[in-house]
């Protein structure tokens, strides 16, 4: 099959590649000629693990291809992917201008059927601002020429995504013509060779069902952050209540690891999005959701409280940091806890050297020359005049370290713990003060 995806964010480039890789002529388009740059030279404009290698095969095989023409982009492809970012507005609300302006491009340029894919997060209604759209361009060409709108969200976890989408647990296809859901059922035919994962729903539901997904797992997770703080105050340990509630099989382990907050790309702006559709289209206040984003906005602050408890005023402090990106095996710094972190320790005068394996280059990008901020080339070397270690980002690299050389390097031995690595008995028999969540 000929595939255009419109996009090469994190969302289109794994898509594409990965439809390349099970024999399919790919095209990703993207406006941005350096991100195109990068991809032509070998590259990859973002960290995924295992994309790299799958982009490298797919192009040398001449099944992948980038461009920035448009006019090329649509021609080649019958299914047209529209993966471009949702940026939220200011009320909170999805910014559908890239989506819009995609499809009015297919509208403007096609000459033959299109089944037009909404692969971006969007929220309940765009397929039919899509499909006015292309509507609208091809009515000013004095033209009818037939076309299918179909809502196929992503269920793409950043650090694992070759994997979601080459082994999906569900393929969910908003579709209304049995033209697109037959082309749909081809396209995703060898994804599910081992049982069906197809859910084939309308436009509407299948563009909920994203929004609900994230919304259903941010909740989780603020519930458990909750938790934790009550535990805390009463003396119990929430990894042993996580461990109680999660051997239920109606609640299961999943995302049920409090700790300093979530962030990336999807979760905060997704919850956001909902409340706002809630209230801009339908008139309700989503109190549920509500309550999580503003749980998860004060989770961001607790080890800067527990800090605070420790030292008192942190002016003139110095802290080492492990982890910046928002989840281990990303450079995703969008809505990170540690940028939320790091403005509290500036704000009151203290300073911090980070450690991070793969989002220093990101971090740097958007602090720059920041003088309070410094980093390290490794864990250990970030220690060097601390008062003490904080932990934002549960890399693998930081679950075992040389404790007895932490506490050598630290001028207080305290580790100030936002993921709950460590056996609390096992650190304290070290030395050194624990200080986590909920424990």
């Amino acid at each position: 099959m000929k595939i255009t995806v419109v996009g090469t964010g994190y969302v289109g480039l794994v898509s594409g590649t990965c439809l390349a890789e099970v024999g399919n002529d790919v095209l990703c388009l993207d406006l941005d000629p350096n991100k195109i740059r990068i991809l032509e030279d070998g590259g990859i404009p973002i960290h995924e693990p295992g994309l790299l290698e799958m982009v490298r095969r797919n192009v040398a095989a001449g099944r992948l291809h980038f461009t920035t023409n448009v006019e090329k982009a649509v021609q080649h492809g019958t299914i047209q992917f529209i993966a471009v970012g949702t940026p939220p507005d200011e009320d909170g609300s999805a910014d559908l201008q890239y989506v819009l302006g995609a499809a009015r491009n297919i509208g403007r340029l096609m000459t033959d059927y299109k089944v037009v894919v909404d692969k971006s997060t969007v929220p309940v209604g765009t397929g039919a601002k899509v499909k006015a759209a292309i509507a609208d361009e091809l009515q000013k060409r004095g033209i009818d020429i037939p076309f299918s709108v179909v809502s196929n969200p992503e269920f793409l976890k950043e650090g694992a995504a070759v994997e979601d989408f080459m082994r999906p647990d569900r393929i969910v296809v908003g579709a209304e013509e049995e033209q697109a859901i037959h082309l749909m059922r081809a396209l995703y035919a060898p994804f599910q060779r081992n049982h069906e994962r197809l859910i084939i729903t309308d436009v509407k539901s299948a563009e909920l069902t994203k929004y609900a997904a994230n919304a259903m797992l941010a909740t989780r997770i603020s519930f458990m952050n909750e938790l934790a703080n009550l535990a805390e105050v009463l003396g119990a340990d929430i990894e042993m209540v996580r461990q109680g509630i999660g051997s239920d099989p109606r609640i299961g382990y999943h995302f049920l690891y409090p700790g300093c907050g979530y962030g990336g790309s999807c979760f905060p702006k997704d919850v956001k999005a909902l409340i706002a559709t809630a209230q801009d289209d339908a008139n309700i206040t989503l109190k549920v959701l509500t309550a999580v984003e503003e749980a998860n906005d004060a989770q961001k602050h607790i080890l800067t409280k527990k800090l605070k408890a420790k030292f008192g005023d942190l002016k003139g402090k110095h802290f080492a940091l492990w982890g910046l990106a928002f989840k281990p095996n990303t450079d995703d710094m969008r809505e990170a806890p540690s940028r939320e972190l790091i403005a509290d320790l500036f704000e009151a005068g203290a300073t911090v050297t980070a450690y991070d394996p793969v989002a220093m280059p990101e971090t740097q990008r958007i602090y720059g020359d920041e003088a309070r901020l410094q980093y390290a080339e490794n864990p250990m070397g970030a220690l060097q005049n601390a008062d003490a270690l904080l932990i934002v980002t549960e890399w693998k690299e930081f679950r075992s370290p040389d404790f007895e050389e932490i506490k050598k390097a630290l001028k207080t031995p305290v580790i100030f713990d936002g993921r709950n690595l460590y056996d609390p008995k096992f650190v304290r028999g070290s030395g050194i003060e624990y200080v986590a969540i909920g424990r």
